[in-house]
């Protein structure tokens, strides 16, 4: 249970700060007995607190975002929705082949995104910013089909994506990246809920203190400036990603 404990609250604040915490959780329930299945879906469904912590603590930089929370927020959904019903179906070959690749393209991206928007053009670019508004919303939907089928890592491809297509501060995208992933966590709650096997006692530990480290998580990537924020989540979503290939 302790061990349990200090899991929720270091990965609450690694997902306000960079994105990723999930996969702190996911291995600890592992060593603690768990089958992978069992400790994925347990998992999703124990962040859910952590992400209304997140939420809670970036109040002030969702202000001026609600159209975009909006549209976002109904495309990461529906597309969680699709990866809850993969997960349920599709063989575990799959899901141990797909995810590491998916977790490293995405902090690849994340380093190169300012290069990349160099290249593609500017917030002033009128031709460029239409563009990404209309790849903006497939992108969330594929996101939260990742988020609904293994969640670990979705702060990662979110706040990557969401820094090349959607022409903000990172500290405000940072805040849109934790509604988002309270979506896509809220949807798999609920499906995970009726039909997998989660363990209870386990979200039972591991829910408070992910809301707690969440809050004051939110609190401290506030005050990060952006490069180092943007670093942190290149690093930790390399480092997560090498792990699930040599394991």
């Amino acid at each position: 249970m302790v061990f349990l404990l200090v899991a929720g609250v270091v990965a609450g604040a690694v997902n306000a700060v960079a994105g990723g915490g999930s996969l702190l959780v996911f291995p600890a329930l592992l060593a603690v007995g768990l089958n992978p299945l069992a400790a994925n879906v347990t998992n999703s469904v124990a962040q859910w607190p952590g992400y209304v912590g997140i939420v809670a603590g970036n109040r002030r930089e969702l202000v001026g975002q609600r159209r975009r929370i909006v549209r976002t927020s109904i495309a990461a959904a529906l597309g969680s929705v699709v990866g809850c019903i993969l997960l349920l179906t599709l063989p575990a070959s799959v899901f141990d082949a797909v995810v590491p690749v998916l977790v490293i393209a995405a902090s690849i991206l994340m380093a190169l995104a300012p290069r990349l928007k160099r290249w593609i053009g500017t917030p002033g670019d009128g031709t460029a910013g239409e563009r990404d508004r209309a790849l903006l919303l497939p992108t969330m939907f594929l996101a939260g089909v990742y988020g609904g089928y293994f969640g670990g890592a979705l702060g990662v491809i979110l706040i990557s994506t969401l820094s090349l297509l959607a022409h903000d501060r990172l500290v405000r995208l940072n805040a849109l990246k934790g509604v988002l992933s309270l979506v896509a966590a809220s949807v798999t709650v609920v499906i995970f809920a009726l039909r997998a096997p989660v363990d209870w006692v386990a979200v039972a530990v591991l829910a408070p203190t992910t809301l707690l480290g969440g809050y004051v998580g939110a609190r401290v990537a506030r005050r990060l400036p952006e490069k180092v924020l943007r670093w942190c989540v290149v690093l930790l979503g390399l480092a997560v990603g090498v792990y699930l290939l040599v394991t």
